[in-house]
């Protein structure tokens, strides 16, 4: 009989982007040449909203068995997609300026009808530059977290149809403002979105678009990428995972995720060259082909649970290529 996991794997290592990347730069200065802005992101963002509007029109006299298939089966892959384009905002990947990049994240927050785009940028800025400290990084599960839900597969599988309530939950234990002008700003822009979303087209746009969002990060084998990225799938020691399989074409290659913590700097369609320009680097990392065979593995896999995650408890900082505690 195995005995149920009681807690994270602890490093004391610095955060192994921070020490890559300038590994990295030595070699190939050129790397450099990549970092940038991508304006005609927007674009993408005005085209997956549309899309999504218009899907739920087509749906709004329709069963609510069809309403749910295609929120699982389309809309699920729309609004994932819109996530990316939230990430890249909060990253300022899109217009130089903080304001556009704010409005291009609240713009493409639409149809995930909970305002969010401003508040994750808060939290997964500290998630690049905390990783693994856990009161600094709100893509850990909290400790209550991990011991509720276990490595048994009914836990795992309601935890991944709920999975953005837990994700709330987390934001709590960071020192950030859950609430100033911006975020006030994207709840009056969402809530008049969703009020208007109602009336004009009805409920079952509505709902299609909730089921898409929750869909796009839950219980879907697009939720398994939030497993790809950080947990200790394939190595004990490898904390930072790349996903290089089919789906990256409909997720703007972000599956790329050693790649994009290496340089947050460099967007969506620039990713791929960072692999191709650094090979030695990339090519010897474990990394996933299939999120729907991770999706399956992570949930029967006794072996994993919410605690294959690794979590540091002090801090170390890279001078001069040396390593001290801070």
């Amino acid at each position: 009989m195995r005995t149920k996991p009681t807690d994270f794997t602890w490093s004391k290592e610095p955060n192994p982007h921070h020490v890559r990347v300038r590994q990295i730069l030595k070699q190939h200065p050129e790397m450099k040449e990549l970092i940038g802005k991508n304006p005609y992101t927007i674009f993408m963002i005005i085209g997956l909203v549309a899309a999504q509007v218009g899907i739920s029109y087509f749906l709004k006299d329709t069963s609510w068995w069809l309403v749910f298939l295609v929120a699982y089966a389309v809309g699920a892959f729309i609004s994932h997609a819109l996530w990316v384009m939230i990430h890249e905002s909060s990253h300022g990947l899109i217009f130089r300026g903080k304001v556009p990049n704010l409005m291009a994240g609240i713009l493409a927050n639409l149809p995930h009808i909970f305002a969010s785009s401003v508040s994750f940028q808060r939290y997964h800025l500290k998630h690049h530059a905390h990783q693994g400290e856990h009161d600094l990084d709100a893509d850990l599960p909290d400790f209550w977290e991990a011991r509720l839900v276990s490595n048994n597969p009914l836990g795992k599988m309601i935890w991944f149809l709920f999975f953005p309530v837990f994700q709330v939950t987390r934001t709590a234990r960071l020192n950030i403002a859950l609430f100033d002008r911006w975020i006030l700003l994207n709840w009056i822009i969402q809530l008049s979105f969703n009020v208007a979303l109602f009336v004009f087209i009805g409920p079952k746009a509505f709902v299609y678009m909730l089921a898409s969002f929750f869909f796009s990060v839950g219980l879907h084998p697009l939720g398994a990428r939030w497993i790809q990225e950080h947990y200790l799938t394939l190595d004990p020691v490898q904390e930072t995972y790349s996903y290089y399989g089919p789906l990256n074409k409909v997720a703007f290659n972000v599956g790329f995720h050693n790649e994009h913590h290496d340089f947050p700097s460099i967007p969506w369609n620039k990713l791929p060259q960072i692999k191709s320009k650094a090979p030695a680097y990339y090519d010897s990392l474990l990394s996933h082909q299939s999120w729907t065979k991770l999706f399956l593995s992570f949930i029967f896999n006794p072996k994993l649970s919410l605690y294959s995650r690794m979590l540091r408890k002090e801090k170390v900082k890279i001078v001069s290529d040396k390593e001290v505690l801070v």
